[in-house]
């Protein structure tokens, strides 16, 4: 057994467990395609447990002073930052992404886990104004046990962003990552408990997700869903939670628009949205996807945006000289595959890539660029989470904003344009729930994210995300 497996576990009650007389599932790394380590599934006993060690968590846990908690949390995020580099090259063989991007996201990640710490000695209530005799409160209480369950691309970040706010609520947590980047959520786990989190606050699971997900859904324990992934599992997973009227916040797909006018600084433009539209493989829920760019502009946009991609360094995420490493798994380059000749055989253009890795190994698709994309294709219509770029031209503001608006996903969306004007009718007209204007930047610790439409509800980061795992409770006295 290697060292990344004999790591791999379940932990419940406070103890890990291996494993022995459990199914198991083998994890691969995506730049050679190579089984890395056995990841043992829960059984439904192990979820029962799970459950009942959460319910018991919870008891001691809501009562624990914002103070401490907050203690505990800092902590957390001061072990994550010593253990960087054992974490970001765990999440890079697991997940494929360059280990500077790891390292990037690991140090977000301590970022927003201090910022709830923060959090959690700032639960306010208030006082409402009564005759001299009365009292009413408004009082903000943990909701309970929250099943959280987060998807692959972002490894380290996404089981922290269920733990953390969950945590500084006072709420326990049974916590579900991905089955193929298990070692960075295990890792994450090991922080909080190294950092004195009672051992059944916390519990983390890995097997079939559909099982995991209907158990625990459907048990009276759980009093809150939280949710990272696609738009068909997310639709699915609150048609089960409404059996017990369960809270759910739903951070789902999306396919961000990005509108690039002529008034913008094209040269600067470009060398933002390049690196960008690739960062983590275009495994981002939101990546700049749909590039409409303003008809003036059009063609010097897409020649330059073509000789940026081409000329980005494809390979493992271990190599220095590496700008974007393969997709997480053998399904992504097959998906984006399909999409593209789909694209290519409804008259659309490819001006650089369209093709596998060709060294038959791994997990690997080439950045690409398409033009003429027409409205029909599924690449326009259907997110496609991987390297592939559109672009495609517009006339008017109003032509511009309302192809921003056509698809149901509303997450994120990207404007450039000098226009002070112009920049706020965007502000007001678009629809999504995080815009950028003039950068690429959406995901801050103090800033809450999460999206519209199709691409969910709710908040997560920023005091709304602690706000989310909170009931309100309104206190009378005479």
């Amino acid at each position: 057994m290697n060292d990344y497996s004999s790591k791999l576990g379940l932990y419940i009650g406070g103890e890990w467990l291996g494993p022995e007389g459990r199914d198991t599932t083998q994890p691969r790394n995506p730049a050679t395609g190579e089984v890395i380590g056995e990841l043992p599934s829960a059984s439904l006993d192990d979820l029962d447990r799970a459950l009942q060690a959460a319910e018991e968590g919870f008891a001691q846990w809501r009562d624990t002073s914002g103070t401490e908690r907050a203690n505990v949390l800092r902590k957390a995020a001061a072990l994550l930052r010593e253990r960087a580099d054992d974490i970001a090259r765990i999440a890079t063989m697991e997940q494929g992404k360059p280990v500077a991007e790891a390292k990037g996201e690991l140090g977000l990640t301590a970022s927003l886990i201090e910022f709830h710490a923060g959090e959690a000695e700032r639960i306010y209530g208030r006082v409402l104004p009564r005759p001299t005799g009365s009292r009413s409160l408004v009082l903000h209480q943990p909701i309970g046990v929250v099943a959280a369950f987060c998807a692959w691309n972002f490894p380290i970040l996404n089981p922290a962003r269920k733990l953390a706010p969950a945590l500084a609520a006072g709420c326990a947590i049974i916590l579900k990552p991905s089955e193929e980047t298990a070692g960075s959520a295990i890792a994450i786990m090991r922080c909080f408990e190294d950092a004195g989190l009672p051992g059944k606050v916390a519990q983390m699971v890995f097997g079939v997700p559909d099982t995991i997900s209907r158990h625990l859904l459907a048990s009276p324990v759980t009093r809150k869903l939280s949710f990272t992934g696609s738009v068909p599992v997310g639709k699915h997973l609150m048609k089960l939670a409404a059996d017990t009227v369960m809270r759910s916040t739903m951070e789902l797909g999306g396919h961000g628009p990005v509108l690039v006018f002529d008034d913008c600084d094209l040269d600067k433009t470009l060398d933002m949205l390049v690196p960008h539209k690739f960062r983590n493989a275009g495994q981002v829920c939101i990546s700049p996807t749909r590039f409409h760019v303003q008809e003036g502009i059009y063609e010097k946009f897409a020649r330059g945006f073509a000789e940026r991609t081409s000329a980005l360094r494809v390979g493992s995420g271990f190599e220095s000289e590496t700008q974007m490493g393969p997709m997480a798994n053998a399904r992504r380059p097959e998906a984006i595959d399909a999409m593209v000749e789909n694209a290519r055989s409804e008259g659309a253009t490819v001006l650089t890539g369209g093709t596998r890795g060709a060294n038959g190994r791994g997990f690997f698709y080439q950045p690409t660029v398409l033009t003429d994309v027409p409205m029909t294709a599924r690449l326009m219509n259907d997110e496609p989470f991987g390297p592939v770029a559109m672009i495609s031209r517009f006339a008017s503001d109003d032509d511009a904003i309302a192809e921003a608006n056509r698809l149901p996903y509303a997450l994120a969306a990207y404007c450039f344009t000098e226009n002070g004007r112009r920049q706020n009718r965007l502000g007001d007209e678009i629809e999504a729930g995080m815009i950028a204007v003039n950068q690429l930047a959406l995901s801050w610790p103090d800033s809450p994210f999460g999206g519209m439409k199709d691409s969910g509800f709710g908040s997560e980061d920023g005091p709304e995300g602690v706000m989310a795992h909170l009931v309100t409770k309104t206190f009378h006295m005479k």
